[in-house]
């Protein structure tokens, strides 16, 4: 399904990776994760890439993501705004989690409300599209969501769509992981990987390339409206999870 949608692997990892490490340990793993998907989907399907969706939207994008990548730092000691449990497990509202959430649900009509849908964004946007979500993706690693819900309203066909969309991700996905790195080999960043982590970050690198290797020959099958429904889909159980604090 991330694939097709262009986003998820990263919202439903980490959150995996968290049950057995600090969340800042489950961050860094997840990015490597999410690193190697997105630079073996850039491989795969990249050449159904639009090339000027590329540059308009994706300098913006890794722009954003080398400042959100920054940012995050600052952000890891901030103050939730609500804690709780769920079924013994802790949620917590932050800042941040709450802004994306209205983004992605603001987003998420437009590609399943009738009148909504047939709208379409001047390609004019796409700098501002790209320059949000790679600032989100640098933060919290949730840019593809941002970067679906902006591509999906351009007029494009499904093949490039998804090419496009993994072009993209490897590029913020370098640039983020680039700002992760120097942090953390320089002893002052927030996010930390050690040995312990190195089975499950293999695992889930396999697992990722599985999924694109086996989806991936579905694609010519995909249409844009099937994309657009499941991508609006996902966006609002995202939305959901990210507001109550739950990813």
């Amino acid at each position: 399904m991330t694939l097709y949608s262009g986003f998820g692997l990263g919202t439903l990892l980490l959150p995996v990776f968290a049950m057995f490490a600090p969340v800042e340990v489950a961050v860094a793993s997840t990015a490597v994760v999410h690193g190697a998907n997105s630079a073996f989907k850039a491989l795969w399907v990249g050449r159904h890439a639009d090339r000027d969706l590329v540059v308009r939207f994706g300098v913006p994008a890794v722009l954003g993501a080398f400042a959100g990548a920054a940012a995050l730092g600052l952000l890891v000691g901030a103050r939730p705004l609500a804690m709780y449990e769920i079924a013994g497990r802790p949620a917590q509202v932050t800042a941040v989690k709450l802004a994306v959430a209205i983004l992605i649900s603001l987003f998420a009509a437009f590609d399943l409300v009738p009148s909504l849908r047939a709208l379409r964004f001047d390609r004019r946007s796409l700098a501002f599209g790209g320059a949000l979500s790679g600032f989100f993706g640098g933060v919290s690693g949730h840019q593809g969501a941002l970067r679906s819900a902006f591509l999906g309203k351009v007029g494009v066909s499904a093949e490039a769509f998804v090419g496009t969309n993994a072009v993209l991700a490897f590029a913020v996905d370098s640039a983020r992981l680039s700002v992760y790195a120097a942090s953390f080999l320089s002893g002052r960043g927030a996010l930390t990987l050690g040995t312990g982590q190195a089975p499950a970050i293999v695992s889930g690198i396999a697992g990722a390339l599985l999924g694109v290797a086996v989806s991936s020959r579905f694609l010519r099958k995909a249409t844009m409206e099937g994309v657009r429904t499941l991508t609006g889909g996902l966006l609002l159980a995202v939305a959901a999870a990210l507001g109550a604090g739950v990813i």
